[in-house]
Order: structure tokens, then C-alpha cells, then sequence
């Protein structure tokens, strides 16, 4: 037997494996929760009633987790801020907190309640993880006492964490995350850790990272978990305040997983006052359920079947040259027509799509968008533009963004163009959107009128170009490739100074 023969069987058994490996699936669940909150007050309630007031919270969650498991879900991820909501200073936020021991000590609050000392609402999420037979993902808040020996230390004489616990189906405590990334106004309740946490474990059906909220926004942790821990799917838990045109939660978290090539399962909260909602379960080709609710206050479960390793699934898109096609086509054609415009206090270049169809092209700086277009039909009582940016987002927090959007305007005053827009009548019968990005990390949107998704009717081709896949099922609001330059964001400070 000649040697390349002797190793065939040994190719074909792993090739076996490997698509054996590629196959495996686990059913995922996210529960979107309208929080019971606090009567707001600056004074710290007694630790009994913080604690009736998070097993309020906790009978509604462990409802959703029993249904989960009923209907076979693997995992569960719950909202940030799901069990005790928010209204609180630093001192009135202290009698929810819990000490959350290091996963590292193998622990089972269930079966061993009090070896850490008082931990009610961790014996019970780990109970109902244990009960179930369900992986059970929670945002709690986490306190360590120090000293005068750590510079850091604070006036009180402890650490205030914004923390996620994920407790497997024995109930064992698998993995605590810190937030890195606060929003504004955490600060005045929460510290951040002193370097970035990158937490990850394993499960039978993939590995996992966690990270919170604000966090998805920038490198550390979130993209150092794709990258370089190699996770396969993002436990993502979040108080997402919806922001059109380009960060709706539903809108945005998809886009990432797409963008990364890695499942997410978002949890959000909801509460319509604070325009929250938006929970999705996402693959890198597109949403396999989401939830968008601006019309009731009602809690909703979402379970859906994910490939446990994405990345050797035939269904995850191949990797993006993100500029390889703009850079190759030059402009498409001179603007005669630009203007400035707003979005979310960044200033924009626009130019408006005056015909039914055609090929346009609108720079900023480094950044040249680059768009070909056919409408349905070109309305007299609607607006749309291709929009470029290219600079230092400042707003709640500082980060770099390089922004090519087709969008609708709220009007057909051209003033208006870039201000939040829910609804649109417009059909387009093809679209291609591209740019010269300078970062490889590019988030590609699609979004439809009333905020919806549009899973399977678009596609990113490997040279960079957004494309439709079919004419627009729904009118549209906006096509956009959201490019996040981490290189340029300056150091990270306390993000969440207002």
C-alpha cells in the first residue's frame, strides 16, 4: 500500500468528523423582559425589601426559563438590569448587590447556598438553571470590598460591578463578566474593572463569550472574543435604547453578528417610555428570530436553532474585503448637489437620489460611498440620500465611525434628512452600497418600515459591496455599512461621563 493510501482512511475519518462537527445545532432563547422597578430613591432600601423587589422580577424570568426548557432550548439569556432596573445612585444600589465569587471555584449556590455568604439570587438562578436543565444567563450586580492599599479604591470602600453570571444546566456558576464599557451615567452606581475582561467557556454545543450593552461598541472585550478567543456564539445583555437611523437594537446587533461572523443572542429590556425593545437571536447570515414591540409592555420569548460552530457552517457568508470594490471603481459621479446634514450629532454628506435609478457616489474625508439604485417608483412625497461620515462619534461616549448610508428622510425638506424616521412607502427594485473603508470592521443594515428586518433579502458580497438579493419585499428606510475604525478611538476613560 503506497503511503498517500495508508492515509485516506485517516482524511476521510476526519473530514467525517469535521462535517459531523459542522452539523451540530442547539436551540437557543432570549427573553426581551419589561422590568419591575424601584420606586426611585436616593436613600438604600432595607436588604429584604431589594430582595422582594428582585423576586418579583426573578417569578416573571423563571416563568420565561421554565417555558424555554419546556420547549427544549439549551441556553437563556435574560436583559441587563432584568432583575432590579435602574433609578438608583451609588448608595441606593447597594442592598441588590451580591458578593459573585471567581467561576474558578466551582460553586453551585443551589446545592451550597451560603458559602460566600449571603447569595439569594444567586441559589436562585442557579436553581432555576439546576431545576431545568437549561444554561441560565443573568445580569446582576456584583460588590468586592478594598482598601487603602489599592489607589483605586473607592471613598466607600468597594467596587460597585455591573456584572453577567451564567450558571449551567447543574446549576454550577460557569462564568462572571464585569461591564468594561459603561453608558452614561453608570458611573454614578458602577465602576469598570481595571483592564478589559475577556470571559469565555465551554458548552457542549460551541464556545462562548458575554459582554454587556455598550460594550458592543468597541474593541475590547467584544471584538477580542471573536477574534482571538474564537467564540462561537456572543451572549449579548443589554438596556438598549433605540436610536434611528442606524442603532435600533434589532438593527444593529444583527448587523454585528453578520459583520463578525458569530451568533448573538441579544436580550433587551423593554420599556416603551425609554423607546427599549429589540431582541433578537442571530446568525451570520441573518436573524433567525427577533422581536421589535413599541405597541404594548409585554415581555416576550424568542427560541430558535443556531449552528453551534458557525464557522464551519456551509450557511455563514465567507469573509469581506470590505474596500476592495470601491477602491477598484473610483467615483461614480460627480455631486454638484451635497450638503450637510445631522444624524445622531455627527455631520454627515449628502447628496439626494434625484432620479428613479441610477449610480452615485458622496466623500467625506477618506471615505467615498458609492451606490447603484432602482426604485419601484420614484414618489413625489418621499426623499431619500446617500449619506457618508467619516470622524469621531462624541456623544455618549467617543468612538470612530466610517458611515455610508442610504437613507430615507423624514421629509421631503432636505433640513430634515437624518433624523429618526419609522415609516416609509418607497420599493427598491435593486441595491448596491459600497465604500472605502478604512477598517476591516464594517456592519451591514438593512431596515424596512415600522423598524423590521429583512433576514434573506440581502447579501455582502466578498468584495465589500451590500446588495440586494431580491426586489425589497417592504418600502425601505435604510441601507447602511457601519464601519467602526477601534484604531483611531482614543484610550478608554470612564465612558460613561455625561
Amino acid at each position: 500500500m503506497l503511503p498517500s493510501q495508508a492515509l485516506l482512511p485517516a482524511v476521510v475519518f476526519a473530514l467525517t468528523a469535521l462535517q459531523a462537527l459542522a452539523s451540530d445545532t442547539f436551540l437557543a432563547a432570549v427573553y426581551e423582559h419589561a422590568v419591575i422597578l424601584p420606586d426611585p430613591t436616593g436613600q438604600p432600601v432595607s436588604p429584604s425589601d431589594a430582595l422582594a423587589l428582585m423576586n418579583k422580577n426573578m417569578d416573571v424570568l423563571e416563568g420565561a426559563v421554565k417555558e424555554a426548557a419546556r420547549q427544549g432550548a439549551h441556553i437563556i439569556v435574560t436583559p441587563e438590569d432584568g432583575i432590579y432596573g435602574w433609578r438608583f445612585t451609588r448608595e441606593s444600589l447597594y442592598p441588590y448587590l451580591e458578593d459573585i465569587p471567581d467561576p474558578v471555584v466551582n460553586w453551585i449556590p443551589c446545592t451550597d447556598p451560603s458559602r460566600f455568604g449571603p447569595a439569594p439570587v444567586q441559589e436562585r438562578l442557579s436553581c432555576m438553571a439546576r431545576n431545568n436543565s437549561i444554561y441560565v444567563v443573568a445580569n446582576i450586580g456584583d460588590k468586592k470590598p478594598c482598601d487603602s492599599s489599592d489607589p483605586s479604591c473607592p471613598g466607600d470602600g468597594r467596587y460597585q460591578y455591573n456584572t453577567d453570571v451564567v450558571f449551567d444546566t447543574q446549576g454550577k456558576l460557569v462564568a462572571r463578566y464585569h461591564k468594561y464599557n459603561l453608558f452614561e451615567g453608570e458611573s454614578r452606581q458602577f465602576n469598570f474593572p481595571k483592564e478589559p475582561e475577556a470571559v469565555t467557556f465551554e458548552t457542549p454545543f460551541g464556545k462562548f463569550g458575554i459582554f454587556t450593552c455598550f460594550d458592543i461598541l468597541f474593541y475590547e472585550p467584544a471584538v477580542v472574543l471573536v477574534n482571538k478567543m474564537q467564540v462561537d456564539t456572543v451572549l449579548f445583555l443589554t438596556a438598549w435604547m433605540n436610536v434611528l437611523p442606524f442603532l435600533t437594537a434589532v438593527q444593529f446587533h444583527s448587523a454585528w453578528a453578520m459583520g463578525m461572523r458569530v451568533n448573538v443572542l441579544a436580550a433587551n429590556t423593554h420599556n416603551t417610555s425609554m423607546e427599549m425593545t429589540g431582541s433578537g437571536i442571530y446568525a451570520p447570515a441573518g436573524a433567525r428570530a427577533y422581536s421589535y414591540n413599541m405597541k404594548t409592555e409585554d415581555g416576550h420569548l424568542l427560541i430558535a436553532k443556531l449552528d453551534a460552530h458557525p464557522h464551519l457552517s456551509p450557511a455563514t457568508p465567507p469573509a469581506v474585503n470590505w474596500n476592495s470594490y470601491a477602491l477598484s471603481v473610483g467615483r461614480f459621479s460627480q455631486n454638484d448637489h451635497e450638503f450637510t446634514g445631522i444624524i445622531f450629532e455627527d455631520p454627515f454628506t449628502f447628496t439626494e437620489l434625484t432620479k428613479p435609478g441610477g449610480i452615485l457616489t458622496v466623500c467625506q474625508k477618506d471615505l467615498c460611498c458609492h451606490l447603484t439604485y432602482n426604485m419601484a417608483e420614484k414618489r413625489d412625497d418621499e426623499v431619500y440620500v446617500l449619506g457618508a461620515f467619516d470622524g469621531l462619534h462624541v456623544v455618549e461616549g467617543q468612538y470612530y465611525l466610517q458611515i455610508c448610508s442610504l437613507l430615507k428622510c423624514p421629509s421631503t425638506n432636505l433640513s430634515t434628512c437624518g433624523q429618526p424616521v419609522e415609516t416609509a412607502q418607497t420599493k427598491f427594485e435593486m441595491f448596491s452600497l459600497s465604500g472605502t473603508f478604512g477598517t476591516s470592521y464594517v456592519f451591514p443594515e438593512v431596515l424596512y418600515s415600522g423598524v423590521q428586518l429583512a433576514p434573506g433579502e440581502f447579501k455582502v458580497l466578498p468584495d465589500g459591496r451590500l446588495i440586494s438579493q431580491n426586489p425589497t419585499s417592504k418600502p425601505l428606510l435604510s441601507v447602511t455599512l457601519f464601519g467602526r475604525w477601534y484604531e483611531k478611538d482614543p484610550p478608554h476613560t470612564d465612558q460613561a461621563s455625561p
